[in-house]
C-alpha cells in the first residue's frame, strides 16, 4: 500500500498499478477505464507518493506478472543491471532532478538507455511538467541509419505520407513528387495501403523504389501493412526496405494485432537478410498510440501512458529506424481534447527518447475530437524544440484515406525555418544537388517541370 497526506486527508493506493494510474495527468482514456484519480487533490497526492518511490521498486513489482506476459519478460530479461547501478539509489523524484540537472548530459543519458524500464520512464514523466519533458528530451540524441542518417542534432526529418483511398498509382505518385519538391521524405516515403492485398503492396513498393532509383534519392520506402504481408512480399522478391508494424505494451494487445515477439523477430531477420541499407541496418518501423491496449481490452487496469511506454520496450528490442506515436489518431475516447493530445505527445516523445528510441510523432487529431489545427501547431512547435526526430508530411495535412488531420509539407518547412534545423544530411545534399533547395535551406522549386 502507498499513501500520502494532503491537508490531514490520507490518500491510500492499494497497488503500484493504482498509484501510477492515479498519478497520471488527466486523460479521457483512464476515465473510461475507471482508473483515473477522482480529484485533482488525489492526483497530486499520488504524484507526491510516486516521487518518493525508489526506482528499484519497478524491478521488484512487475505491473503484469512475469509468467503471464511476454512483454514483461522482455522488459526484465533485457534490463541492464550494471548500467542501472548509477541511478539505483534514486527515488522517482530524485531521478527527475538528475535528468534536469545541468550536470547531466547526452552521453550520460545514452549510457542509461537500457537501464531505464518503461515503468521508470512513465513514472518520472508523471511528475514532470511540459517544460521538463521538453528540456530532458532535447538532451537526448538517438541516431539511426539505413540510406541516410536520421536523428542528428540540428536536423528534423519527415515521413512523406502519400496515402490514397483506392491506392491509385498516379495519385500516389503525384503526392510523392509534391512532397519531394517541398523537401519532404527523408525519414521514409511511407504509404498506408487502402487494402491488404499482397499484389497491391508489391506494386506500391516497386513504384516507389523505381522513383528512388531513377533520381538516386537517399531515402527509404515502406508500405505500412501487417508484418505477415511484408514477409510474404519479401519472399516474392519485392524491394522491401523497412518492415512496419503497429505494436502495444502487453502481450494481449499485440495478440489483438495478430503479432507476437517471435513474429517481429522473423520480420526483422527477413529485412536484414536483404541487405538493402547502404549506410546502416536499422530496418524496422513501429507505430504506437496511447489507448490501444484499452481499446483491445488488454490493459490490466494499467494507465494508458504507462502501457504506451511498455510498447517502447518492444520497439527497442528490434533496433528500429523509426518509431512514432500516432498521438491523437485513436480518438477523443482516449485523448479528449487538444490539451490532452499535446501533453500525451510530449510524454510519448520523452519516454521513447529516454529509452533510446528514434522517436517521431504523428501530430494529429480526428475530426470528432475537441482539437483543431492551432493545437497541432502548438504541439509541432514544442516537439521541434524538444528535438523530435521526424514528423509526418501529408498533402494539405488532410489524409484522405485515413480521414484524420496531421501535419503538412508546409508545416515541416515552418519548423525547419523557425528552429534553423535541416533535413537528414544525405537528403539535404540531394535537395541541393537537384536544385530543390538553396544554400539558405529555402525551397526553390514549387512546380513540376515536364519535358
Amino acid at each position: 500500500m502507498y499513501k500520502h497526506t494532503v491537508s490531514q486527508h490520507v490518500f491510500t493506493f492499494d497497488s503500484l498499478t493504482e498509484l501510477m494510474a492515479k498519478a497520471s495527468p488527466l486523460r479521457s482514456g483512464d476515465q473510461l477505464a475507471g482508473i483515473a484519480a477522482g480529484s485533482y487533490q488525489e492526483r497530486i497526492a499520488a504524484q507526491m507518493a510516486l516521487a518518493d518511490l525508489p526506482l528499484t521498486t519497478f524491478l521488484q513489482e512487475p505491473l503484469i506478472p512475469y509468467e503471464s506476459d511476454e512483454v514483461t519478460r522482455l522488459i526484465f530479461d533485457t534490463h541492464e543491471h550494471t548500467a542501472f547501478t548509477a541511478i539505483a539509489h534514486l527515488t522517482v523524484g530524485d531521478f527527475r532532478n538528475f535528468l534536469l540537472s545541468n550536470n547531466t548530459h547526452t552521453s550520460q543519458l545514452t549510457a542509461l538507455q537500457k537501464a531505464i524500464t518503461p515503468e521508470m520512464a512513465a513514472a518520472v514523466s508523471k511528475i514532470m511538467n511540459v517544460q521538463d519533458l521538453i528540456l530532458v528530451s532535447s538532451k537526448c540524441e538517438i541516431i539511426t541509419r539505413f540510406r541516410n542518417t536520421i536523428g542528428v542534432k540540428g536536423c528534423m526529418s519527415t515521413r512523406l505520407q502519400p496515402n490514397h483511398p483506392t491506392d491509385d498509382l498516379k495519385a500516389i505518385m503525384a503526392s510523392v513528387l509534391d512532397g519531394l519538391f517541398y523537401g519532404s521524405g527523408d525519414a521514409v516515403i511511407g504509404i498506408n495501403p487502402a487494402t491488404d492485398h499482397i499484389s497491391t503492396q508489391v506494386q506500391l513498393l516497386k513504384l516507389i523504389d523505381a522513383v528512388r532509383e531513377q533520381y538516386a534519392i537517399p531515402t527509404q520506402s515502406c508500405i505500412l501493412s501487417h508484418i505477415t504481408n511484408t514477409i510474404l512480399a519479401i519472399e516474392q522478391g519485392a524491394p522491401v526496405d523497412l518492415v512496419f508494424q503497429s505494436i502495444g505494451g502487453t502481450e494481449k494487445t499485440n495478440s489483438s494485432f495478430g503479432i507476437n515477439l517471435s513474429l517481429l523477430q522473423e520480420g526483422y531477420e527477413a529485412a536484414l537478410s536483404l541487405g538493402r541499407g547502404t549506410i546502416g541496418n536499422n530496418v524496422m518501423y513501429f507505430e504506437t498510440g496511447q489507448g490501444s491496449s484499452l481499446s483491445a481490452n488488454a490493459h490490466y487496469g494499467i494507465d494508458q501512458q504507462t502501457l504506451e511506454a511498455r510498447a517502447y520496450a518492444v520497439a527497442r528490442a528490434f533496433n528500429p529506424l523509426l518509431v512514432n506515436t500516432v498521438v491523437g489518431f485513436i480518438g477523443p475516447e482516449y485523448l479528449f481534447d487538444g490539451k490532452q493530445i499535446i501533453r500525451a505527445g510530449l510524454e510519448d516523445h520523452f519516454c521513447g527518447k529516454l529509452m533510446g528510441l528514434p522517436m517521431g510523432c504523428d501530430i494529429c487529431y480526428t475530426n470528432h475530437a475537441d482539437a483543431d489545427q492551432d493545437d497541432m501547431d502548438a504541439l509541432l512547435t514544442l516537439l521541434g524544440v524538444a528535438g523530435c526526430n521526424f514528423i509526418m508530411g501529408v498533402p494539405g495535412s488532410d489524409d484522405i484515406m485515413l480521414n484524420y488531420q496531421s501535419t503538412s509539407f508546409h508545416d515541416a518547412l515552418y519548423i525547419r525555418k523557425l528552429l534553423n534545423v535541416k533535413p537528414a544530411p544525405e537528403f539535404e545534399e540531394w535537395l541541393l544537388k537537384m536544385g530543390i533547395m538553396n544554400t539558405q535551406h529555402e525551397i526553390t522549386v514549387h512546380r513540376i517541370y515536364c519535358g
